[in-house]
Formats: C-alpha cells, sequence, structure tokens
C-alpha cells in the first residue's frame, strides 16, 4: 500500500495504482480531489499532509510529487514516518526549470528570475535547489537521473508560461501579461513560431528509506 500525499489531481496516484494493490491520496484542497478521476484503487481524501488519518505502519511507501517545497517540515515528517512500515521508502520529486536551445534558455531564465521572479513564493527556492540541502530524515537512497521532454511550438511554450503562480499573480497584480513582451523576446531565438522545438525539464528526485 502507499500513500501519495499532496496529489491534487490525482496524476501520480494514478501512476502508482499500477504497481500498487491499494493507493491512498490526499490533498488540502478539496476541490483538487474533486477534480481527481476515479480509480477503484485508489482512496482519494481531503486531509492536510500533517494528518493523513492513515494507519500507523501500513504503507510501503510514501511519495508527495511536485508539492514536498509547501509542507517539509517535522510535523508532515513525523505524520511520513508513522505512517511507513519499517523500512518502507519516502520519495519526492519536483521537476526543475525548462530549458531547450542556449539562446531560448537565456530568455526564458531572465523572464523566470527577473521579470516574474518577484511573484515567485519563498518555499520556490528549494525547487531552485532541486530539493538540495532541504531537510530529509531519511537515509538516503540513490536514483537515476530523470527528466521529462516534449517537443512544442512557441504557442505552446508561451501558455505553459501563463499557468505559472508567479505569472498570474504578475498578471492580477500589474493588470499586463507579461508574456506578450516575451513572445518578441522569444522571435529571434524561434523565428517560425509553428517550428516545434525540445523542451527539457530535469526531474529532481529525493528517495529514503525509513530506519
Amino acid at each position: 500500500m502507499t500513500w501519495d500525499c499532496g496529489t491534487g489531481n490525482g496524476q501520480a496516484a494514478r501512476a502508482l495504482a499500477e504497481h500498487f494493490h491499494r493507493v491512498h491520496a490526499t490533498d488540502l484542497s478539496a476541490e483538487q480531489i474533486a477534480q481527481a478521476e476515479i480509480d477503484p484503487r485508489i482512496d482519494y481524501r481531503a486531509a492536510p499532509a500533517e494528518a493523513s488519518g492513515l494507519p500507523g505502519h501500513s504503507c510501503d511507501l510514501v511519495t508527495v510529487a511536485q508539492a514536498l517545497h509547501w509542507f517539509c517540515g517535522d510535523a508532515f515528517y513525523a505524520e511520513v514516518r508513522r505512517v511507513l512500515k519499517p523500512g518502507g521508502v519516502f520519495a519526492a520529486w519536483t521537476y526543475t526549470l525548462l530549458h531547450g536551445e542556449p539562446a531560448l534558455n537565456a530568455v526564458v531564465e531572465d523572464f523566470y528570475r527577473n521579470t516574474i521572479g518577484p511573484w515567485w513564493p519563498p518555499e520556490r527556492r528549494w525547487v531552485d535547489l532541486g530539493y538540495r540541502d532541504m531537510p530529509f530524515p531519511f537515509a538516503e537512497i540513490a536514483t537515476p537521473d530523470f527528466e521529462i521532454r516534449l517537443e512544442w511550438t512557441l504557442d505552446d511554450l508561451l501558455a505553459y508560461l501563463r499557468t505559472w503562480s508567479a505569472t498570474q499573480r504578475y498578471i492580477r497584480e500589474r493588470g499586463t501579461d507579461p508574456c506578450v513582451e516575451l513572445a518578441i523576446r522569444l522571435g529571434d531565438a524561434w523565428p517560425d513560431a509553428q517550428a516545434r522545438k525540445a523542451i527539457i525539464w530535469p526531474i529532481a528526485l529525493r528517495c529514503g528509506r525509513m530506519q
């Protein structure tokens, strides 16, 4: 059995259900849980990370996908230790800033750090660090490198950048869309807006065993 904490709409939980006979998936947001795809192998519940409601020593694996930076404190780790079986595994992962061709990278990084940088929450620094130096009270397990790789048009990229929480905060507070200017700046790196280019997100994974 596994617990997927901070499951959102259940993307990771659905993948876990292919490998575990039972997945308990929790999220603080009842709205997110309501959007999850029903699966008889998955038990969805709204619950805080620090109080899963699961029996003690009941899970072989606890996972957190793209959310550990929101609640990586003592209370959460105490709950993980309570829920995991002896020798069980805790795994958390996040994808870091995308990259592609060098000219594209320079413009996107400037947008990320300078244009919308002040609108990222403080917890975002853990993502920038690839979860390095984050509190992690488990016996570390070495893992291979992973990445997400897609082929996108310029419009695909701009649509994605508009979904960033910092971009949305910028729009709400400034009343303008910073991606309009960004599209102009990207013109030199992407002269044919319909051309597809490789976009890559490195995956930062921390994995450890309960002792």
